[in-house]
């Protein structure tokens, strides 16, 4: 498969969606906090919670709170 090919099928699966369960921005912020952690203790917090990380490559605004709830854990465990 080339990379265009990859592009395409990539696009077509943002425009239909996640093939799992759909979860909303209410449960999205009810499981970020847990995402994060797991990402951050790199178990795959994707594979344990497939459709959040479903939901933040569709949703640009929870997205944004994905990262600056990364930031600043990061930047948190560096001060200690």
């Amino acid at each position: 498969m080339t990379n265009h090919d990859n592009e395409q099928r990539d696009f077509v699966e943002r425009l239909l969606g996640p093939i799992g369960p759909e979860l909303g921005c209410e449960a999205c912020m009810e499981l970020l906090d847990q995402y994060v952690e797991l990402e951050l203790a790199g178990v795959g917090a994707g594979k344990r919670i497939p459709a959040l990380r479903h939901h933040l490559d569709g949703c640009h605004a929870c997205a944004e709170d994905h990262d600056s709830l990364c930031a600043l854990l990061v930047e948190n465990a560096a001060c200690q």
